[in-house]
């Protein structure tokens, strides 16, 4: 088994933000909507899920796995024919674990709009062939909005750590 404090294959040397951010994008197809013509929530959250792991792919440069992705709100809707483009990048490593922010707009290429539809924290893991936890590099911040991001990214551990400690309470 191997130690989560060594990759043989990938040295812990610390990565910037930049060299993690992914951005996808996507046309809303009939098959995606719902019979509102609506983009169905679902194909966004894989959608969202797909950008995240990009982003976790690039910087841990290991195969990952979604541990947990945090609460979401779906602010406008996307239409059949809009184009969404996601972005994402690594907010914060914590170990084996890393915290990717993606943030999902709207464009609609006729009316040369674009709005904010979402945005989602999700945790990575990085694992072996065998499913074992790896270390990962630290992340480095370099822009002022990393570097908030990097240190609301610990905040948002507590908080997803004491709602764990909750749930276990409750089943008890």
């Amino acid at each position: 088994m191997n130690d989560p404090h060594t990759n043989d294959s990938n040295e812990l040397t610390p990565r910037p933000v930049r060299e993690s951010v992914s951005e996808m994008a996507e046309i809303v197809m009939p098959n995606d909507a719902n019979p509102l013509n609506a983009l169905v929530g679902g194909r966004l959250m894989h959608w969202i899920d797909l950008a995240g792991a990009m982003a976790a792919h690039r910087h841990s440069r290991q195969r990952v796995v979604t541990a947990s992705i945090d609460h979401m709100d779906f602010l406008v809707p996307v239409r059949v024919g809009d184009l969404v483009i996601l972005r994402a990048s690594v907010n914060r490593v914590f170990h084996t674990s890393m915290e990717v922010g993606v943030k999902v707009w709207v464009e609609n290429y006729r009316s040369n709009e674009k709005r904010h539809v979402s945005s989602a924290y999700l945790t990575f893991v990085a694992i072996d062939e065998k499913g074992n936890k790896l270390a990962v590099p630290p992340v480095i911040p370099e822009t002022a909005d990393e570097k908030r991001r990097y240190e609301d990214a610990a905040r948002r551990r507590d908080i997803r750590r004491a709602e764990t400690e909750r749930r276990r309470a409750v089943r008890r």
